[in-house]
């Protein structure tokens, strides 16, 4: 038989030992280690009252009174000292979290725009300084602006070169800019000088120089006498104007229905001096600005006199100058919503 005195000491002791514990303790943590140790279900109270089914019926009365006397004392000594610490934890929070709000506002914070944007910026006030006017358009287009009007009829094999998202009404996502300058042609007439910014679609795989979404910037001039020396000096004004400095590029001949002649014009990659990088495909140079003199097809369905009037046109890649012009290797990170990446601009 195990002696009442024997357990009655332990419970003695735990209680002792057990406040002493509580009272020291300088955390939450602490505080609930010495209770688990004490109080919870493999604890030291629990390992005693093991011992309390041993007992004569005749003494368990006594010892089972003076169990629960430690109980409860060990429970509520807990319960205050962590109390108290909940206190002293939300006294802390107040401390470092409290605001005058009678203190004036520190402000909205500071955003800074697009670097896609920055640069059409950039450019929309070189044209402008130039004599060129700004137009936008609809991106939903007609298939008639966005093909038809541009010399591209529906048996042409260059609609095989542009992956269209077509809708189910029969209009499109536009495939570039140039139904802005169908649409500035009919409504100004010759002559003029219009750019053409904007957002452009085509059903391409995304990889690092590719994305199904990205920006254009077109222009178009309409005048008595325009030959391909406007439009190369209009091309080297923009370059300098974007670059700030002399960059390599070359002209090599290009074929575009709704130009004739037509040109490609490259620019050396910035990224790698071309030397060769995903974003130039290895080959050093970047397909920037597709270009030539006007087709008189085009001039004719815009109601212009091909006989009388000559113009050019280009189209420039904003989205990939603007990888040029700020060292972007991947044209994914321009659409990413990555604060990190464009907090840089």
């Amino acid at each position: 038989m195990i002696a009442v005195e024997m357990i009655s000491e332990q419970l003695e002791e735990l209680r002792r030992a057990a406040l002493a514990a509580f009272a020291s303790s300088l955390s939450m943590e602490e505080l609930e280690e010495v209770r688990v140790q004490a109080l919870g279900r493999k604890g030291t109270l629990a390992q005693i009252s093991k011992d309390f089914g041993k007992l004569a019926p005749g003494e368990r009365a006594a010892v089972g009174k003076l169990l629960n006397s430690v109980k409860q004392d060990l429970e509520s000594e807990y319960e205050t000292k962590k109390h108290r610490f909940a206190e002293s934890e939300l006294a802390a929070r107040l401390a470092g979290e409290w605001i005058d709000v009678t203190l004036p506002s520190s402000g909205v914070r500071p955003g800074s725009l697009h670097p896609v944007t920055q640069l059409q910026n950039e450019i929309e006030d070189l044209f402008t300084s130039l004599g060129f006017a700004v137009l936008y358009g609809p991106e939903v287009e007609t298939e008639e602006h966005n093909f038809d009007a541009l010399n591209i009829p529906p048996a042409h094999p260059a609609r095989d070169m542009q992956d269209t998202f077509w809708l189910s009404d029969g209009h499109l996502l536009r495939t570039h800019t140039s139904p802005v300058q169908v649409r500035g042609m009919r409504l100004l007439g010759p002559p003029l000088r219009l750019i053409a910014p904007g957002r452009a679609f085509r059903n391409e795989e995304v990889d690092a120089s590719h994305e199904h979404t990205f920006y254009q910037l077109e222009g178009m001039m309409v005048d008595r006498d325009v030959s391909v020396a406007n439009l190369i000096y209009f091309m080297k004004t923009l370059l300098s104007g974007i670059f700030h400095r002399e960059v390599t590029v070359r002209l090599r001949p290009g074929y575009f229905p709704f130009v004739e002649p037509g040109f490609e014009l490259d620019i050396r990659c910035v990224i790698c001096d071309g030397a060769g990088c995903p974003v130039c495909k290895q080959s050093g140079w970047v397909e920037l600005l597709p270009c030539g003199l006007v087709h008189p097809n085009v001039l004719r369905l815009s109601g212009i006199d091909p006989e009388q009037w000559g113009g050019f046109a280009f189209g420039l890649g904003l989205t990939r100058l603007a990888m040029m012009r700020y060292g972007i290797d991947d044209i994914r990170h321009l659409q990413g919503g990555d604060l990190r990446f464009l907090n840089q601009f």
